[in-house]
């Protein structure tokens, strides 16, 4: 087993090779763009990392460790067309930088190079491979019109946000991890195992991604503090505020968040001590810790050593502490 760095640079020299000059220019230089803007490339990682986890050398499985991460970038162009947004990692989105045109031209291609990686493996793998790719890549629509859909209601409960985070996040990471057993030829139990716990850990992830947005450290979060409060976002967050305060509290929330306002300190100050008055803060954290105990769990049933489980439980940990 190597660390979580050596298989980012193995991988990100990998995907220097697959960006390379192609024609039309106006279709691939995008693509290379969106490939090519960084990110710590998490997924993948845990694709190379699963493969040698089942005694498999990391390097048979980069082409689908490729696919997944070719997926991800795929959904991020689209999703800022979606949502307009101007700047992905600090950079232009694809729309801005070029044309929605050419974001959903250069998207549809990328969608269908994820699909061509395939093509290098064996017809078991392939066909394996491709039945939970599919599987995963309408999940992650699925997950994403739910975001949408909860932009215009006021009652979406705990089970519901948590089934949308659940398909737009989390089932890639468990994609990612299982693309690498099947690569490996673990068995269908362990396939499915090292499945469960990658996807409670994006659970478990996307959970703490909620909570860090409104109490994370400016300097280390990476994001604007208080995003998804001046989006009027219904985190899990909310919906526990939402639930367990006092009527003044709540109707104060609701009207707070159905407001765009031009200067948001003070929108931001006053749902934070909502959030932490509540409970909505503690039971918030309760959650991510229940979710990845829940992941670390699943290990304790698959048929791989001890070294091998703490290794998945030191990465777990250190992602949730943002350490890799």
């Amino acid at each position: 087993m190597q660390d979580v760095q050596f298989y980012q640079d193995e991988f990100t020299s990998f995907l220097n090779g697959f960006t390379t000059h192609r024609e039309p220019v106006s279709l691939y230089n995008p693509i290379n763009y969106i490939l090519q803007l960084g990110g710590k490339r998490l997924r993948p990682v845990l694709t190379l990392m699963t493969a040698e986890i089942f005694n498999m050398e990391y390097t048979k499985a980069l082409d689908a460790a490729l696919s997944i991460e070719v997926f991800h970038n795929f959904s991020l162009v689209h999703d800022d067309i979606m949502d307009d947004a101007p700047l992905r990692r600090g950079k232009e989105t694809v729309h801005e930088k070029w044309n929605i045109n050419t974001g959903i031209l250069s998207g549809d291609a990328m969608l269908i190079m994820a699909y061509q990686l395939f093509e290098k493996y064996e017809p078991n793998t392939f066909q394996a491979l491709a039945k939970l790719f599919s599987k995963t890549a309408l999940e992650v629509c699925e997950g994403q019109q739910y975001d949408v859909d909860f932009e215009t209601r006021n009652d979406v409960s705990v089970s519901e946000y948590l089934k949308m985070i659940e398909y737009k996040t989390a089932v890639l990471v468990g994609a990612a991890m299982k693309m690498g057993a099947i690569v490996a030829s673990a068995s269908e139990q362990d396939q499915d195992n090292i499945y469960e716990f990658g996807k409670n850990l994006g659970i478990a992830f996307q959970l703490q991604d909620d909570y860090l947005d409104a109490f994370g450290d400016p300097k280390t979060f990476g994001k604007q503090v208080g995003g998804d409060i001046i989006e009027n976002k219904k985190t899990y967050l909310y919906i526990k505020a939402l639930e367990f305060s006092n009527e003044e509290n709540k109707a104060k929330l609701s009207k707070l968040f159905s407001e765009t306002l031009h200067h948001n300190e003070q929108k931001i100050e006053t749902v934070k001590a909502i959030f932490i008055e509540s409970g909505s803060a503690e039971a918030t954290k309760k959650a991510i810790e229940d979710f990845t105990n829940k992941a670390f769990s699943v290990l304790e049933t698959m048929s791989i050593s001890e070294e091998k489980k703490t290794v998945l439980k030191v990465f777990g940990s250190n992602l949730m502490n943002r350490n890799v």
